[in-house]
């Protein structure tokens, strides 16, 4: 039988998969808001109060929507999930990268990594296309109103979760697990996949690619600039379009990767 490869294709969500941030798609609208009038609040309720950036935009959707009269409950951030809207090919994107890896005797697992809520993301019509999927979350009250963060997912606490993924430890309650050196280790840094749109992906870019990884920035039509300075400041290996169709730029820039995985660990395994 053949040995399979581990190899993990880690993603950003917001401006990455989707082509905005989760919560405008239906979260701000149904407050009556328009986008920058919400994040502005979110800026200014962090500047006043010292506070973490990711933690001040959970307080103001908990302000906010009680202000608003909506129940902020776990099926309700669901329902928030549905209508989002992706760069082109996402939809049908992991079927055919899973299927070519496969064929190259890889186990292609896929992850999210995101700063923006886990309950939104579970609504979304791509969620059961990932292993595991990382972001902020919500305790709930017992009427299942949210009123306090449980986890929250910041641009520097993204890298902790790629230790988790190439250790295999998902349990977020034990933080020793985590820390632990193991011998075998369920996925290579050298076998990761770092897909990101920009500045907020940098620490685990940096981390992926110093470690032997790949990390890809990429950026919409006409918006090229901020990843080719990425490129150029040697925080990404490679900077394309966010085209995930087939035959896209992207999706043979996959292709070629997952073959020299492939390739790679075909001649560690003759000097064992």
């Amino acid at each position: 039988m053949d040995k399979r490869t581990v190899v993990a294709i880690c993603y950003d969500f917001d401006k990455t998969l989707a082509v905005n941030d989760m919560q405008s798609f239906a979260f701000i609208p149904n407050l009556n808001m328009g986008e920058a009038e919400f994040w502005k609040e979110c800026e200014q309720f962090s500047k006043t109060h010292g506070t973490d950036s990711t933690l001040s935009y959970l307080k103001v959707m908990i302000d906010e929507a009680k202000a608003h009269g909506i129940k902020l409950t776990k099926e309700y951030l669901n329902h928030c999930g549905k209508g989002m809207k992706f760069f082109e090919g996402v939809t049908t994107w992991f079927k055919r990268v899973n299927e070519f890896a496969s064929d190259h005797n890889i186990n292609l697992e896929h992850y999210i990594i995101s700063s923006g809520n886990k309950e939104i993301l579970e609504g979304s019509p791509i969620y059961d296309e990932f292993k595991q999927v990382y972001g902020c979350e919500f305790l709930y009250d017992d009427e299942g109103v949210a009123y306090w963060p449980k986890t929250i997912v910041n641009y520097t606490l993204k890298t902790q979760y790629l230790f988790r993924i190439c250790k295999g430890t998902t349990d977020l309650t034990n933080d020793e697990q985590v820390n632990q050196r193991i011998e075998k280790k369920h996925v290579e840094f050298r076998n990761m996949i770092y897909i990101g749109d920009g500045i907020t992906d940098i620490p685990c870019m940096t981390l992926v690619k110093e470690k032997g990884g790949t990390a890809i920035s990429v950026y919409p039509k006409g918006k090229k600039d901020k990843a080719l300075q990425l490129l150029q400041d040697n925080r990404v290996n490679y900077a394309v379009k966010s085209d995930f169709k087939s035959g896209s730029e992207l999706e043979n820039l996959i292709k070629i990767i997952l073959e020299s995985i492939e390739l790679q660990e075909k001649l560690r395994d003759m000097q064992e």
